[in-house]
């Protein structure tokens, strides 16, 4: 179960993420070259730890106005991922490095557009400045925490995406829907936490 409180739930989460062995996991399959890092960004709000997530502007001609991290591709000036991570936060939303207090990377995972992404797991306090970008991002927003690393909440179902039949996991709150890598990456770090639950499988149904 998630500590409910901001400082708990920052030193259970080193607790919990200190020493583990990260996982690799994947869309499809973990072939993956492509470096790159995305934000998890949890906002430490006195009386819930929400998530930050953007839904990508809908002219961009990949994973259009789909819900998502923070983030994009690995480059030369970039020191390191988290680097990366916080570079692609402040030209996407607009949020300075310096508001980002970074706590762990996560293991790569592997997307079918080509990227081994590794997730940085980080904190913002409340009141973060933020412009977005409008040529990247329609909207930035939270969502809860405690919503998003509860395994039973998510769906696993059938996609096809670039020709390509396979499946993944889905969650639908707050007239918003988590899906793809993203929701992946969720359920990656519940894994790591050792939080209980089992995503429901729809990919039986006729």
């Amino acid at each position: 179960m998630l500590p409910t409180q901001p400082e708990a739930l920052l030193a259970w989460l080193h607790q919990r993420l200190s020493g583990v062995e990260q996982i690799v996991a994947a869309d499809v399959q973990t072939n993956a070259h492509r470096p790159a890092a995305v934000l998890i960004g949890l906002v430490l709000h006195p009386d819930e730890v929400t998530v930050l997530l953007t839904q990508r502007a809908l002219h961009l001609s990949v994973h259009a106005g789909q819900v998502s991290f923070p983030g994009g591709a690995l480059e030369e000036s970039d020191a390191d991922l988290v680097a990366a991570a916080l570079r692609e936060t402040e030209e996407e939303v607009g949020i300075p490095a310096h508001w980002i207090r970074p706590i762990a990377t996560l293991g790569e995972y592997h997307t079918i557009s080509g990227f081994c992404v590794t997730p940085v797991l980080a904190s913002l306090s409340p009141g973060y400045p933020i412009k977005p970008d409008p040529n990247e991002v329609a909207e930035v927003f939270e969502l809860p925490l405690s919503v998003l690393l509860d395994p039973n909440r998510y769906q696993k179902r059938w996609v096809e995406r670039n020709g390509v039949r396979g499946t993944t996991h889905f969650l639908d709150y707050a007239d918003r829907t988590v899906w793809g890598a993203t929701a992946g990456m969720l359920l990656q770090l519940s894994h790591l936490l050792g939080l209980e639950g089992i995503p429901e499988d729809k990919t039986t149904e006729s």
